[in-house]
């Protein structure tokens, strides 16, 4: 079997990883520099080209498309899969997750456990708006961010009021969440590959004064072991963005588990070490299985 990896970098963790379990187990892989591809859009026969050569004869790509390139990499994506190529995440899937306030939508539309978050786009709603998720402390979140970057905590009204009119003055899209305060800075990352979880760590921002548990600020990652009710809640979140490989973060609070986000591009470094589990062979084994169901299905009909 022949798998691409779209990745910007050869030597990041999580592509070095994917490369050596497909090796490990039989195929051939190659690194692909997502913004490097460029494209012949026809109707008859369309191609991708590749540092002057057309893409051709891959049988699966793993997409590993980071938030800054979310638009042209789905662009990317989607042209292979009108070359009838395996995609581990579509590319409806993965602008679908990469919208934090879409994806919550949808979530919410399903009866998923979320914080209370809000929406505003006129500063004359920033005190209903502030009020309607409990008022502070509060978390701002850009909508565009990731590993914990413009999250921003609150602590009074007044705070509140101030960030959020800035925020929206430069036309920044924004949600305001309410701030579960028994997490203690703490969260879990759930690692879905095909409907299971294969691995789960709980990640604690590294002091006191830090809420963010991102393990790009210094977070402290360990393996955990998780209830049922947290693992049926992030095999749902990631099916119903429509994701085969998902990081699905969770916190514990006084009212249950209930989702912070999903990730389509979710790091495996992190919780390979925290876990010891093999999270790169469990992505090509769900490539195989999937790849041999489709086979077994064309044979049938």
């Amino acid at each position: 079997m022949r798998i691409a990896i779209l990745s910007r970098r050869h030597e990041l963790y999580s592509t070095r990883r994917l490369v050596e379990a497909a090796k490990k187990r039989g195929h051939h892989a190659d690194v692909i520099d997502t913004l490097r591809c460029y494209m012949n859009i026809t109707s008859s026969r369309p191609t991708i080209h590749y540092k002057g050569e057309e893409v051709t004869n891959y049988d699966a790509v793993i997409p590993r498309i980071g938030a800054s390139i979310t638009f042209y990499g789905a662009a990317v994506v989607r042209q292979l899969e009108m070359m009838n190529v395996f995609c581990v995440n579509d590319s409806v899937a993965i602008t679908r997750a990469r919208d934090k306030l879409r994806s919550l939508q949808l979530l919410s539309k399903k009866g998923i456990g979320l914080p209370i978050t809000g929406f505003a786009h006129s500063p004359d709603e920033i005190q209903d708006l502030i009020k309607m998720v409990g008022g502070p402390p509060l978390i701002i979140k850009f909508l565009e961010g990731t590993q914990g970057i413009g999250v921003v905590l609150v602590e009074t009204k007044k705070a509140a009021r101030s960030v959020i009119e800035a925020f929206l003055g430069l036309k920044v899209n924004i949600l305001v969440q309410e701030y579960i305060k028994e997490t203690a800075g703490a969260d879990i990352r759930c690692f879905v590959v095909g409907g299971k979880v294969v691995a789960s760590m709980k990640r604690q921002a590294k002091s006191p004064e830090e809420f963010r548990s991102n393990l790009h600020r210094g977070g402290i990652a360990s393996e955990i072991e998780i209830t049922e009710e947290e693992r049926t809640m992030a095999i749902r979140a990631a099916h119903i963005l429509g994701l085969n490989v998902a990081g699905v973060d969770i916190v514990r609070s006084d009212r249950g588990p209930l989702i912070i986000e999903v990730n389509a591009s979710p790091g495996i470094e992190g919780i390979e070490k925290a876990t010891g589990k093999d999270v790169a062979s469990s992505i090509i084994k769900f490539i195989e299985h999937s790849l041999s169901t489709e086979k077994e299905g064309a044979r049938k009909s």
